[in-house]
């Protein structure tokens, strides 16, 4: 190496820049399976995505009040499908633990149940600021085996629910084959449309129509049409956005509720 005038010390401290590493692995189509290389894909653009895309928005968070009559309490628990609950007491915006739904389960054999049989059972709640980097939360979850935390504001209102399957979804994809608030189709039409939620994630509408709606500023799809219309419509319309037209069809005073997507050409769509 030394004849050919190369430094080999030098040679062996170059390293390669994120972008040249994503470029190599976009170029590796024919080595990396598509869903191996989704996953480069993701992990490269992990660091830059905060608490706040991923986690899951109060307005959806499922939360058991203690207050309300214990036979309430308990038909929440039976037809529960979280592992973990967040737990008020009256207020719901003052979370007091996060439950065990398993270990909860486990004592409604007892005739005598009481709430404070449920509160001995609380865990106390992990808050974190939102604009937390995720990879940073994702290090807090392996080092204290911690697999759910809360989201909340400068103001100390929470904001949101994240856990470590919320993470890993971003990275691999969702566990089943339908997204939280998109429609029955997995795919495109035939006729090249698709009926998504206005809650719909804009990320997982991005990975699933293979879509490059814009993800800086709105989560869901009914936000990014309403940035676009400064307005909630009052009759059907039509609008384009990050190269996707998009007809409402279904709306109310709080926002849309269900939007037609068209699918773009190819040039559009990379735009």
């Amino acid at each position: 190496m030394g004849l050919m005038g190369l430094n080999k010390k030098e040679a062996s401290l170059q390293t390669m820049s994120t972008e040249e590493l994503r470029s190599l692995v976009l170029e590796s189509s024919h080595f990396i399976s598509k869903q191996h290389r989704n996953i480069l894909l993701n992990l490269f653009s992990l660091e830059h995505i905060l608490v706040n895309d991923v986690m899951t928005p109060r307005a959806k968070m499922e939360i058991l009040d203690l207050s309300r009559p214990i036979d309430e309490v308990i038909g929440q628990l039976e037809t529960c499908y979280h592992n973990k609950l967040p737990v008020c007491d009256g207020d719901p915006e003052k979370i007091i633990g996060i439950l065990s739904v398993k270990k909860a389960l486990s004592l409604l054999g007892n005739e005598e149940l009481t709430h404070e049989d449920f509160r001995e059972l609380l865990n106390d709640p992990y808050f974190v600021p939102e604009g937390t980097p995720v990879m940073q939360q994702m290090q807090f979850f392996q080092e204290s085996r911690q697999r759910l935390s809360l989201v909340v504001d400068e103001y100390g209102s929470v904001q949101g629910l994240l856990t470590f399957e919320d993470i890993v979804e971003e990275l691999i994809g969702e566990f089943t084959t339908s997204f939280p608030g998109l429609l029955a189709q997995d795919q495109w039409s035939k006729d090249g449309t698709y009926l998504a939620n206005g809650g719909a994630n804009l990320r997982e509408l991005n990975r699933l129509l293979g879509l490059h709606l814009p993800v800086d500023g709105p989560r869901t799809l009914n936000g990014l049409i309403l940035e676009e219309l400064q307005e909630i419509p009052d009759h059907d319309l039509s609008v384009k956005v990050g190269g996707v037209v998009m007809e409402i069809i279904h709306f109310d005073d709080q926002g849309i509720k269900t939007v037609k997507l068209l699918k773009p050409l190819r040039d559009d769509s990379e735009q």
